[in-house]
């Protein structure tokens, strides 16, 4: 059973450009076209300037031949593009590196005994 519905908004993979639409890949099954007019309410110059190879990118349902297993989809009027989630800082803890320089010459030491043991 597919999660694939007419109108649902999904995550997609792009996977070609032409000049008249964008290939996504859904899942290991379904497959779609993003045609060049459901792509924006304004004039498109150049499909590439929305989308890049190899993007996953949020994409509508339009419709879904079940036959073919291809799906009709469109980026206008949905925010599409998938945000980067920000790099969240490492919290230092109170003995920052303290614990490395105390330990290292111990941990040298005790590899450099194994190394010569072998």
């Amino acid at each position: 059973m597919t999660n694939l519905i007419a109108g649902r908004v999904v995550v997609g993979s792009v996977t070609g450009i032409e000049p008249y639409g964008i290939f996504v890949n859904l899942d290991e099954y379904y497959n779609g076209l993003i045609h060049i007019s459901e792509i924006s309410n304004g004039f498109v110059r150049d499909i590439n300037d929305f989308v890049t190879n190899g993007e996953k990118i949020y994409v509508k349902i339009i419709d879904i031949n079940e036959d073919t297993f291809q799906v009709r989809l469109s980026i206008k009027d949905i925010n599409y593009k998938i945000k980067r989630q920000d790099r969240r800082r490492i919290a230092e803890t109170r003995l920052g590196f303290s614990n490395l320089r105390d330990n290292l010459p111990k941990w040298i030491e005790d590899k450099l005994m194994e190394i010569n043991c072998n």
